[in-house]
């Protein structure tokens, strides 16, 4: 038994902000984004859109393309660290705007490695219990947290959301392995400083923009091309397979050289490395499954495939899955 992928679906914002927009805005300018991303545009939220509204729509998607009804869920999983509240859980609007009244629902914070989280906890709900149908969702609203006077962040990032609808299946195609850890001692690496309890939001708060995403790029990109082979490896190994094995290899998009650099070490080529970064930017915890959803339309997986995919995130996180795709 097998908990495997029946649907896939994604939606990104119709707004598209480009690196010549963000020259306008910042001290940019394209050749310097391009360089040290690969990132050329990305889609943002307007101003009254939330993170759900992404989530609900990729779910939509994902039911119609694995050809169920939200009445067939039993469980809902959204990965995101940029919900509409604080609380109640994204998942839960997701589940009242679906209709999908007989599943349960809840968040699951992992920052761009919140996919590859959800993904396995549903995993394992369905393979321990008598669950049939789990949706998983990777949304991230993180333009809504970019402080637009910083050019190291702000250029980096987009929106997005990805979701995949997991069943039971008697099959070799599923979820084969799947790889977790984290490293917290790495927490103050990338973090929002206000807006928990630690610092509740102020006058003083917001004035001193504690409530924008920070991060520390420098330690960041040595951890993602550490973590980026680490995981990748012990994947592989874990399921008894090499590299040359692997038929598409789907990594989190958060920067072109990062993605390069594990290619290169893993010795594959990158025909066989899905890339959507130039177009989308990192979307956080949508990257991943709005890469997988993008492959699957654009006919890069076929009935049989070995996919592979790695992220790493706030957290610090980190993770990946192996999995046999089913889907014609």
């Amino acid at each position: 038994m097998k908990a495997t992928i029946l649907g896939v679906g994604h939606y990104l914002p119709e707004k598209i902000l480009t690196n010549k927009d963000l020259e306008q805005i910042v001290d940019t300018n394209d050749a310097w984004i391009v360089e040290r991303s690969g990132i050329r545009e990305r889609h943002i939220l307007a101003s009254d859109e939330p993170c759900s509204l992404m989530a609900i729509e990729a779910a939509r998607r994902a039911l119609q393309n694995a050809d169920l009804d939200a009445a067939d869920l039993d469980l809902i999983i959204v990965g995101t660290v940029t919900g509409d509240m604080v609380f109640p859980a994204t998942a839960c609007l997701v589940q009242a705007e679906l209709g999908a009244l007989n599943a349960a629902a809840f968040d699951l914070a992992a920052g761009c490695t919140g996919f590859i989280y959800a993904l396995t906890v549903a995993e394992k709900f369905l393979l321990a219990s008598d669950m049939r149908h789990i949706l998983v969702v990777g949304a991230e609203a993180v333009s809504k947290v970019l402080d637009y006077t910083d050019r190291s962040t702000c250029v980096l990032f987009g929106d997005g959301a990805g979701a995949a609808v997991l069943g039971k299946a008697d099959s070799d195609y599923g979820i084969i392995t799947s790889y977790l850890g984290a490293d917290g001692r790495g927490a103050k690496e990338l973090y929002m400083p206000a807006g928990g309890s630690a610092i509740p939001a102020t006058a003083e708060s917001v004035g001193q923009r504690l409530h924008y995403l920070r991060m520390n790029g420098t330690e960041i990109f040595k951890f993602a091309t550490k973590t980026m082979t680490t995981v990748s490896g012990r994947l592989v190994n874990q399921a008894g397979l090499t590299y040359q094995d692997i038929d598409l290899f789907i990594p989190h998009q958060a920067n072109i050289r990062i993605i390069q650099s594990a290619a290169k070490r893993m010795r594959m080529p990158m025909d066989k490395v899905f890339v959507n970064l130039d177009r989308v930017g990192n979307t956080s915890a949508g990257s991943i499954p709005v890469a997988l959803s993008e492959a699957y339309e654009q006919g890069r997986l076929h009935k049989g495939d070995l996919v592979m995919m790695v992220a790493f995130g706030t957290g610090l996180t980190y993770g990946g899955v192996i999995l046999r795709w089913g889907r014609d």
